[in-house]
């Protein structure tokens, strides 16, 4: 196996815990307000398409246009204010990189999301492809940003490694064909079933990566 494919939200920052209080707190409750949604339902999904997830199952109280803003909002908190690195995270893919492995950047959040974190965190140059949930015609669960992702890193799927915080984004790596690593190093909330193995802490990530390559 040659690629690493990591998501960014939960696996290289911490900005699960905050779209949580967000969601919870001040967006769900204006777009379904007589209804509770169970946080992992939505987790690892693209904002533009957690209306659509919205309105389909619960019944939508305001437009698209009002919930688009305020998730717009809220990623400007967190991206820019809340969300903070998860240590050792880029040192190991660093390392993974040097030792001639590709890694790409997997993720549901928009690229003016992606731009934020990449320059606050000073990671402009650690990946050698990125690829949003924009990019693609459905994000996660859907495969097609995996799919994406390991066209570009100029591989086959199966010889590629995903690794996923969450059980949408997990579906999505296993769909692709990727061996797909559950890390529950920020949260907890990843059906264990979905992922190949899974790693409790970054030091778990390091060796299960180095067992792969």
């Amino acid at each position: 196996m040659t690629a690493i494919l990591c998501d960014m939200d939960g696996v290289i920052i911490s900005s699960e815990a905050h779209w949580k209080r967000h969601e919870g707190e001040d967006i769900y409750p204006k777009v379904v307000p007589d209804e509770t949604v169970p946080p992992e339902e939505t987790t690892g999904m693209y904002y533009r398409e957690i209306y659509d997830y919205l309105d389909d199952n619960y019944g939508a109280a305001i437009s698209r246009e009002e919930f688009l803003e305020l998730f717009e909002e809220a990623g400007r908190q967190i991206y820019g204010e809340e969300a903070d690195i998860v240590a050792g995270v880029p040192e190991l893919l660093r390392d993974v990189r040097a030792d001639g492995h590709g890694v790409s950047l997997v993720t549901s959040s928009p690229h003016h999301w992606i731009d934020v974190v990449l320059d606050r965190f000073d990671l402009e140059d650690d990946f050698d492809a990125i690829v949003s949930a924009a990019d693609v015609e459905a994000g996660k669960p859907a495969p097609d940003v995996y799919q994406r992702a390991a066209r570009l890193a100029g591989e086959d799927p199966a010889d590629c490694i995903a690794i996923e915080d969450s059980t949408n984004g997990a579906s999505a790596a296993t769909a692709a064909g990727a061996f797909t690593i559950g890390f529950t190093g920020v949260h907890n909330d990843i059906d264990r079933s979905v992922p190949d193995v899974v790693a409790e802490d970054v030091e778990e990530l390091r060796d299960l990566l180095l067992e792969r390559l």
